[in-house]
């Protein structure tokens, strides 16, 4: 069961302790996320009976939020709904609330000078076949119904990978020489069945172990891989896909991040899209990565391997790293700023904390797998060790503008999988 809660006026000592104890690592808690119009892919092992917990007219849960400070869209949503928690002693506390009370000693000065928040979450998106046709709005449509923009990364871990389900390919953007008038005229056809729009985009087999990265107002339908998914603190989508597997996808889904005077104006619907991009022959020698290891961080029996890199739009917005740490081994981490960390195996120690990879968790349940690293505790150094007989390995992502340098995308082929700043 959940345990109790820690108001906001309390935080600050409960956080003091918890900060005390785990040397500025701090224990998170699952953040389950429903998706009404989608089917769970059930494989973020959250046990079978609890798939709808939140009941069946709030949909399967196919989402988990990892160190979120980020509201859910969702119609029908609890309070606290894509919110992740911190727990510590038995009790927790809104990790929203800790980075309130600990501003830059939390997620570091620079981001929060800037943000005022922790501007980026991630999560698992897990489901059982494709999701419809959309985009994430860029800022500058966002901001018109009081929202920010969302660009985001993918990245397939192979450890939740083991069953493709039932479609592993991506649609990506549009055919080069689609025009804008194409999209308009499926707008037009919503609701005489399937709008055709696939028609004009184009499918890649999804790989795991590699991943994409997706500026904000491209267009993508995501394929039936679980997928760790970096990305901006928004919630903004806009579907451009009527029928996905014989299920109708509502109107309002299109529109429901568009301001009201806009929502039957199909050209500025469009024009919400980045075309340059979306109609980009060299689309997937601009968005494509695949792992590179980082030789900086990386030591005589751990790997530390970029997996979401490189800038868009000219931006760092988000980037993240796979370690993985070899039975036995014990050496202390550094990173340049704080990060969000859930573990995909094995079994071993944070700063004395245990982690554990859970086979199965029942809703409710808060297993030693999620920490939060602390930009306190990256800048002193992290102990990490592996105390299982199999490969320690983890995710971790980073906030804005963390890292003075970093691999570009297409570096995986022009080093050869390795880099050094």
């Amino acid at each position: 069961m959940a345990s109790p809660i820690i108001s906001k006026d309390n935080v600050g000592r409960i956080l003091d302790l918890a900060m005390d104890a785990g040397r500025g690592v701090l224990r998170l808690t699952p953040t389950w996320v429903p998706r009404s119009f989608l089917q769970p892919g059930k494989r973020i092992k959250l046990a079978p009976t609890d798939w709808y917990a939140l009941g069946m007219h709030r949909g399967g849960i196919d989402e988990r939020w990892f160190a979120s400070t980020t509201e859910a869209a969702n119609e029908g949503r609890a309070w606290d709904e894509g919110l992740s928690w911190c727990v510590f002693e038995g009790q927790r506390f809104l990790f929203r609330d800790v980075v309130e009370e600990g501003k830059g000693r939390i997620i570091g000065e620079a981001i929060w000078n800037k943000y005022h928040r922790w501007p980026v979450y991630a999560k698992f998106f897990d489901n059982m076949g494709p999701i419809p046709l959309h985009m994430h709005q860029k800022h500058e449509h966002a901001r018109l119904t009081g929202q920010e923009g969302k660009p985001e990364c993918y990245y397939f871990p192979p450890q939740l990978n083991a069953a493709e389900n039932h479609f592993d390919y991506t649609f990506f953007a549009l055919e080069p020489g689609t025009e804008k008038e194409d999209i308009i005229r499926c707008l037009e056809n919503w609701n005489k069945g399937d709008n055709g729009i696939l028609d004009y985009s184009k499918a890649y087999r999804l790989k795991p172990g590699t991943g994409w990265m997706v500026p904000a107002g491209v267009l993508h339908a995501p394929g039936s891989m679980c997928t760790y998914e970096p990305q901006w603190g928004s919630d903004v989508f806009g579907m451009f896909q009527s029928l996905v597997e014989g299920r109708p996808v509502p109107w309002e889904l299109c529109v429901k991040d568009v301001p009201p005077d806009k929502r039957n104006d199909l050209a500025w619907i469009v024009d919400q899209l980045d075309w340059e991009k979306n109609v980009d022959p060299y689309f997937k020698m601009h968005s494509y990565v695949e792992p590179i290891i980082d030789e900086s961080t990386s030591g005589d029996g751990w790997i530390d391997r970029w997996i979401c890199y490189g800038h868009m739009d000219g931006q760092q917005v988000v980037t993240a790293k796979e370690l993985t740490v070899m039975p036995g081994v014990k050496f202390t981490l550094r990173d340049p700023g704080a990060s969000g960390w859930i573990t995909v195996q094995g079994c071993g120690k944070i700063n004395g904390l245990p982690l554990q990879t859970p086979v199965m968790i029942r809703f409710g349940e808060e297993p030693w797998d999620e920490v939060f690293i602390t930009a306190e505790a990256a800048a002193q150094g992290v102990e990490i060790e592996n105390t299982g007989n199999e490969p320690l390995v983890s995710l971790r992502y980073f906030g804005p503008d963390v890292h003075p340098k970093m691999p570009e995308i297409g570096d995986h082929k022009r080093l050869g999988g390795r880099w050094r700043p």
